[in-house]
């Protein structure tokens, strides 16, 4: 279980995340949505250790974990996703998911020729095909479409073997019929008992991959519930469709 209690983030004299409250309970699907500089991007930063909060708790399955090591969060199970890509990219796809478990196993079991290094291997092959990567499986990520280079950070996170998952706009740039795949192969792959969290501004999306919705606007969380519910909700179609805003 993910808890979040009155966390602040501030940068500078702006409150990009406000006293929020959020328990998302183990095997969970949230979707959190807000227009440009809700504070969405930075949440998922707190929760990931990218950042550390200004004030509040974090605790994830139980265990404080605001403040600790960037590297430790791969060890408590939490893998993400970034809006702008996070890729190396002169190295191959299968490169690229191969060294996403290093975090997760240690280097002495991804030497070549251990039993341990041929059960990552197939857990690598077996990725690239579940997502439609094994043409690009040899290509320098720098040479693939964005769609594919979106599939290649999925993989890279799933390589992980979360249990708390935080995809952030994972359908970004892309047309409708590449959402609506992308969209699938998240509901296909990721595993009844992670907890999953996505950002995205395509509300269809959000509302088909997850039962539960929080709207965040000027960092404070103004709405939570059923998509249905929250999308008929007074204060978000004002927010949505009464102005607009800056980037996160």
């Amino acid at each position: 279980m993910l808890k979040l209690e009155r966390v602040t983030r501030r940068f500078g004299g702006i409150e990009a995340v406000k006293d929020l409250d959020l328990d998302v309970p183990a095997g969970a699907r949230l979707g959190l949505i807000g227009p440009n500089g809700s504070g969405k991007t930075t949440l998922l930063n707190l929760i990931s250790g990218v950042l550390a909060p200004d004030s509040g708790a974090i605790a994830w399955n139980g265990a404080r974990i605001e403040g600790l090591p960037a590297h430790r969060f791969a060890r408590l199970g939490i893998a993400r996703t970034f809006q702008n890509l996070r890729l190396v990219k002169h190295m191959t796809v299968r490169e690229n998911v191969w060294l996403a478990q290093h975090t997760l196993v240690g280097a002495a079991a991804l030497r070549r020729g251990t039993a341990a290094e041929r059960a990552r291997a197939q857990r690598v092959d077996e990725l690239l095909a579940a997502l439609g990567l094994d043409a690009w499986r040899d290509s320098p990520v720098a040479a693939l479409p964005l769609p594919q280079q979106r599939r290649v950070e999925l993989a890279r996170a799933l390589a992980r073997e979360p249990a708390l998952l935080l995809l952030d706009e994972p359908a970004g740039g892309m047309t409708p019929v590449e959402t609506e795949a992308m969209g699938a192969l998240i509901a296909r792959l990721v595993p009844p008992a992670v907890t999953l969290i996505v950002v995205e501004h395509k509300l269809d999306l959000v509302a088909k991959l997850c039962p539960r919705i929080a709207v965040l606007d000027f960092g404070r969380k103004i709405a939570e519930g059923a998509p249905g519910d929250v999308l008929r909700d007074e204060k978000v179609m004002e927010v949505y469709f009464g102005r607009g805003g800056a980037d996160d």
